[in-house]
């Protein structure tokens, strides 16, 4: 939550598109909210209706009618989060499902937005694809070869310290480097 509210929606806030306004720490102008109640209240996607990522959903309709959406830095809010790993994958497949499929119904909105917007929003789509086509080439060439992927697993584990050690700067607190552990939990358990 620390990583997702205090670096990326606090960079999307500057060009007045937070793309996702978490549901528990959200608050809305009820103007806008029964402005849109009726196309929020009957989410559909591919023509079936859908009962998860209403948090992106009702954020993506926020922008597609001209509100701003922003994030507060010293804004209190609390939540409930996993504490087992079981609920954690749920919560994570259940947030990234919502991500793609958000993702989609946005699409037509990214010209109208900052360039850094269209950045993020394609990071966040491609980067999952990228790590996994990346773990894939690996496991080939170990297989084909023999030997063993090294700048792979180097550049992977590179990114990963570089962004947990930013993290842990700014919040000035070293558990953030434990967010390294995210990222063999994503490759081994999430990507497949």
């Amino acid at each position: 939550y620390w990583l997702a509210c205090n670096e990326e929606r606090a960079a999307q806030t500057r060009f007045g598109a937070v793309m996702c306004c978490c549901g528990p720490c959200a608050m809305y102008r009820r103007s806008a909210l029964l402005l849109l109640l009726d196309q929020y209240e009957t989410q559909f996607f591919r023509g079936k209706p859908s009962d998860f990522g209403e948090d992106r959903h009702l954020t993506i309709l926020m922008l597609k009618a001209g509100f701003r959406t922003e994030y507060v830095p010293d804004a209190i809010a609390a939540t409930v989060v996993p504490d087992k790993l079981l609920p954690y994958l749920r919560q994570q497949l259940r947030w990234a499902r919502s991500t793609y499929r958000d993702t989609l119904l946005g699409l037509h909105l990214l010209p109208g937005l900052d360039r850094y917007l269209t950045l993020d929003v394609l990071g966040q789509n491609l980067g999952p694809l990228l790590l996994a086509i990346s773990s894939i080439a690996a496991l080939a060439q170990l297989a084909l070869t023999d030997s063993v992927p090294w700048w792979t697993g180097l550049t992977i584990v590179a990114m990963t310290m570089v962004r947990c050690s930013v993290a842990a700067l700014r919040a000035g607190e070293l558990r953030f480097l434990g967010f390294a552990l995210h990222t063999p939990i994503n490759i081994f358990l999430l990507l497949p």
